[in-house]
């Protein structure tokens, strides 16, 4: 009878490091970053993830260029 419960912990075991896995396998910290960059420069095609910093990156890199209608009413 030794065998059986050995087989049944095996069993266990193994769908326990599938699903171990499988976890580790949905989070993918690229993905997350990327869909986090919301929003893309008019000039240089770069992504800020709020428009907070993308105001500030615009004033910074491009202060010879308008600014955009959407970051006009933003408070930096």
């Amino acid at each position: 009878m030794a065998r059986g419960q050995q087989k049944i912990q095996s069993q266990q075991k193994a769908a326990k490091r599938a699903q171990d896995a499988k976890r580790q396998e949905g989070h993918d910290q690229k993905k997350a970053a990327q869909a986090a960059l919301t929003f893309q420069c008019t000039v240089c095609k770069s992504q800020m993830p709020d428009p907070k910093t993308y105001k500030q990156h615009f004033q910074n890199k491009h202060p010879k260029s308008t600014l955009p209608e959407e970051l006009n009413d933003v408070v930096a």
